[in-house]
């Protein structure tokens, strides 16, 4: 491998493995030691970056960098009782026997991570935020974005979260029965904003994160396969997950460009997703309570059933926002119903829905809000107006191809063009 593949294969097993590592040597050194966990894996990245040039790459990247993680943990805690007992279970871990803990209930210590995080004594605003760092390899700019918070809210609440798991005496583990109703919602809000942000990247070259979107399925489908967690609402959000993501084949062209749900060959989404989000969305059902992820789920299966685009049920859609709306009202929620409302009753409808938004803080750096408000102008004839906030949305943080997107449609705007299907 060249020296230049060599930062790509180290930020691959960042995206990949940092959060099970961290997890992992939690299980062992305890949840009060996460810092000592996320430091030493994170310095063996480093320090893969300085050998591997000069030794050569291992065999086994990942399960090098854990052996200098748990080094590192070791030595920092030689002196104390903790080395004798954990040097043995992280020598497992490293030669890929499964430990113990992970025969008991939701064999996985990521999940087991997550559940720790989300312990009541852990302060509210904090959770999320401490899962999406810990697990998620979240940075913090990523996790303000995905929250709609200001960077430096992020930083202050990660730093309360990590202060109160280093004092607090908690296991790691999921927790007893009487206390899933508490801790699983939070779980299933990390996992979803885990998949939004590999579905839809925020910043970076990139339009999607296959590895988020992955690792999001995989842990939603692991809560699954414990009683304790099959619950209704986590069946609705693997199935909104699998629904939305049979689509990532189609959402990019040849050259990477983002396609738009309306320009999006059908033909190329993954069928066996989709199969299997329908069968999650019909185990959804049975269920008394109906959650924000069964309105999402059913939003995903209206468009999944069209044939094509101009076949898309927008009433449905919308009488569907309208139930999510009496679920949990917020900015994002209102703004996707402006969009529907527009498709049903006409872009001036759409607009009038849109005016109270421009005042919502949380929306300030949120592009889509200018962006939909363009395409609405323009569909109504007011380029001008158009344009000007295509170039407003051009100034909030997105990724690459959502930019060159937003280009592209500010370009054929400016030419007096007729506004496209979106």
């Amino acid at each position: 491998m060249s020296d230049p593949e060599l930062p790509q294969l180290v930020e691959h097993l960042f995206r990949h493995r940092y959060g099970r590592m961290v997890a992992s040597l939690v299980r062992v050194i305890g949840a009060h030691r996460l810092d000592l966990a996320e430091d030493v894996v994170q310095e063996a990245m480093m320090r893969a970056l300085r050998t591997w040039p000069a030794e050569g790459v291992p065999e086994r990247p990942d399960a090098w960098v854990f052996r200098v993680a748990r080094n590192l943990a070791l030595d920092t805690l030689r002196r104390s009782a903790v080395a004798a007992r954990a040097e043995q279970e992280l020598a497992r871990w490293a030669a890929d026997e499964p430990p113990p803990a992970a025969r008991e209930g939701i064999a996985d210590d990521t999940l087991r991570m997550m559940f720790t995080c989300c312990h009541p004594m852990v302060p509210p605003e904090t959770r999320v935020p401490l899962v999406l760092k810990t697990v998620g390899a979240f940075g913090v700019s990523e996790i303000a974005a995905a929250l709609l918070q200001k960077e430096g809210t992020i930083a202050q609440r990660l730093s309360r979260g990590k202060a109160r798991l280093q004092a607090l005496d908690v296991r790691f583990e999921v927790p007893p029965q009487h206390e899933l109703p508490q801790r699983l919602p939070l779980v299933l809000e990390v996992l979803y904003l885990m998949f939004n942000e590999g579905y839809r990247a925020h910043r970076g070259h990139d339009l999607v994160r296959q590895d988020l979107v992955e690792e999001a399925v995989r842990l939603c489908a692991l809560l699954l396969e414990d009683t304790a967690t099959a619950r209704p609402e986590v069946h609705a959000l693997l199935a909104l997950m699998l629904l939305l993501g049979a689509r990532i084949p189609a959402r990019t062209d040849a050259l990477g460009e983002l396609l738009t749900l309306a320009e999006q060959d059908r033909a190329q989404w993954d069928q066996s997703w989709l199969r299997c989000g329908f069968q999650h969305f019909r185990k959804s059902i049975g269920g008394d309570e109906l959650s924000t992820y069964h309105c999402e789920a059913a939003i995903a299966s209206i468009h999944a059933v069209a044939a094509d685009y101009a076949a898309t049920d927008w009433r449905r859609v919308l009488a569907e926002y309208d139930r999510l709306l009496q679920l949990a009202d917020s900015p994002i929620v209102r703004l996707n119903r402006a969009v529907a409302l527009a498709k049903v009753e006409g872009p001036a409808q759409g607009l009038a829905a849109l005016r109270p938004l421009e005042s919502e803080r949380a929306l300030d750096d949120y592009f889509l809000l200018p962006a939909t408000a363009a395409y609405l102008h323009w569909q109504s004839g007011d380029c001008e107006r158009a344009a000007a906030l295509f170039e407003q949305a051009l100034a909030m943080p997105s990724s690459a191809p959502e930019q060159r997107l937003l280009q592209r449609r500010l370009a054929a705007c400016n030419q007096r063009q007729p506004a496209p299907r979106w």
